[in-house]
């Protein structure tokens, strides 16, 4: 087992660099399980490294590309356990010849529409417009998704109960930037 108490449930940050966030979210809200995936290998053992200082029961790291954990078949109860995943600040890829290279891609959202339960979230946020619209334009074509009305959602019972804040989102309000976000629901 990886957690401690694997029924509690399981919140997935794509791209979770070095972990940061999820160490704060796994210190302060030890009712979810987190698990953090990150395609630089070298973030993710020193976010291992970390772990050891401090026995972490409810948090884990997975070196890899997010989209060949999803494509691999053996990971598919793993993924079907997910509540809710994140992907925050994700790289923008602004050249257009590189925007295949981006971590929300069509095969990810149907394989992830196909897979997580229902009532499970996608959240997703960034300080770059364009990646914004193009992450919306991607998760809606699916009509297994609807947005939610961020006014209506009840954060206090979502995977982050105390709003905590990303390292890259603590710079773009420090400098006074504009963050869009949207969450989504599966149906």
């Amino acid at each position: 087992e990886i957690f401690e108490n694997p029924r509690l449930p399981l919140h997935l940050d794509i791209g979770c660099a070095s972990g940061d966030f999820l160490f704060d979210l796994s210190f302060k809200n030890e009712n979810w399980n987190y698990m953090g995936i990150e395609i630089r290998e070298k973030l993710v053992l020193n976010a291992n490294l970390k772990m050891q200082s401090r026995e972490y029961k409810n948090l884990y790291f997975l070196f890899g590309n997010a989209n060949n954990i999803f494509d691999h078949s053996k990971n598919k109860s793993l993924i079907s356990s997910i509540k809710s995943i994140s992907f925050y600040f994700p790289d923008p890829w602004f050249k257009k010849k590189h925007h295949k290279r981006r971590v929300i891609q069509p095969e990810i959202i149907n394989f992830l529409s196909n897979t997580m339960q229902k009532r499970s979230l996608i959240f997703i946020k960034t300080d770059v417009k364009d990646l914004f619209d193009y992450m919306e334009s991607t998760i809606s074509e699916s009509i297994k998704f609807n947005k939610l009305a961020k006014e209506d959602f009840l954060f206090h019972e979502s995977f982050n109960p105390n709003k905590i804040q990303t390292n890259r989102e603590k710079y773009v309000m420090l400098n006074q930037l504009k963050i869009y976000e949207s969450i989504y629901i599966k149906i």
